[in-house]
C-alpha cells in the first residue's frame, strides 16, 4: 500500500505540473511525501559506559550496530569515556520545568537525553564493576528515568537492549540493572539467542568469545526486527 501510494503522488505531480495554478498543489504533495519519509526513519542511539573507548565493550556494542547498519537503521555511538556524571540529586526540578531537561547543566547529560529522546532505540554498554554498571552509566540512567518520568514518558515504547562485558563473572547482574532501566520506562526489550555478554579483559580479548559475539550479531538482528515491527 505504501508503495502504491508514493507511485500514484508521483504520476500525478508529473500530470498537474503544467497546469497553471497548482504550485501549491505540488507543493503540499511533496510535503506529504517529505513526512512520510521522515517517519520511516529510524535510529538507534548507543552509549558507552565504560571508561576505555576502544575496549571490549566498545566492541561488543560495534558488533550490534553493524547488523542494524546491515538493516538500514541509522546509528550513533556517544562515549561516556572521560566525562564525569553526577547521579540525580532529587531536587525534582525538571518535575517543575517540564522541559525534558535535568537542572543540573554543568555535564553532557542533557545531550545524552535530547539524543535518546529523538532516538527510536536505545542500546546500552557496560563493563561489570563489582556485577554493576559503571559510575557515569548509573548516574546517567538515573537522572534520565526521572526526567523521562516528569515529563510524560520520554522513552515509552521505544526499543532497548544492553551488552556488557566481563572478565569472569558479575554480567548478568548487570544485564539486569540495565533491563530494569527499559522496564520502568514502559520500553521494549528484544532478546538474542543467549544472555547480551561477552567475556574478556584485555581490549579486544571479547572477540576470542565466539559465542558471545554471535549473540550481539544476533541481538543486532532480531533488535532491527522488532524496531521495523513498531516504525515502519
Amino acid at each position: 500500500m505504501r508503495k502504491w501510494f508514493g507511485f500514484f503522488v508521483a504520476i500525478l505531480i508529473d500530470y498537474i505540473r503544467p497546469i497553471e495554478g497548482f504550485e501549491s498543489l505540488i507543493e503540499i504533495l511533496m510535503s506529504i511525501i517529505t513526512e512520510r519519509k521522515e517517519k520511516k526513519m529510524i535510529k538507534v542511539v548507543a552509549i558507552n559506559g565504560s571508561p576505555r573507548k576502544e575496549g571490549n565493550t566498545n566492541i561488543l556494542l560495534n558488533l550490534v550496530l553493524d547488523e542494524l547498519k546491515n538493516e538500514g537503521i541509522e546509528t550513533e555511538l556517544i562515549q561516556l569515556a572521560g566525562q564525569t556524571l553526577s547521579g540525580c540529586i532529587a531536587c525534582y526540578k525538571c518535575a517543575e520545568n517540564k522541559d525534558q531537561k535535568c537542572a543540573i547543566v554543568n555535564d553532557s547529560f542533557n545531550e545524552c537525553i535530547a539524543k535518546m529522546h529523538q532516538a527510536q532505540g536505545i542500546l546500552l554498554g557496560s563493563p561489570s564493576y563489582i556485577s554493576d554498571m559503571t559510575a557515569n552509566m548509573k548516574a546517567l540512567l538515573e537522572r534520565s528515568m526521572t526526567v523521562s518520568r516528569s515529563n510524560g514518558g520520554m522513552f515509552r515504547r521505544k526499543v532497548g537492549a544492553a551488552v556488557i562485558a566481563a572478565r569472569r563473572s558479575g554480567a548478568t547482574h548487570v544485564l539486569s540493572s540495565l533491563n530494569y532501566f527499559f522496564l520502568i520506562n514502559q520500553m521494549i526489550i528484544p532478546g538474542s539467542n543467549h544472555f547480551n555478554f561477552g567475556i574478556g579483559r584485555n581490549p579486544g580479548e571479547v572477540k576470542n568469545d565466539a559465542e558471545g559475539v554471535q549473540t550481539m550479531k544476533t541481538l543486532g538482528q532480531n533488535m532491527a526486527w522488532l524496531l521495523k515491527k513498531i516504525y515502519s
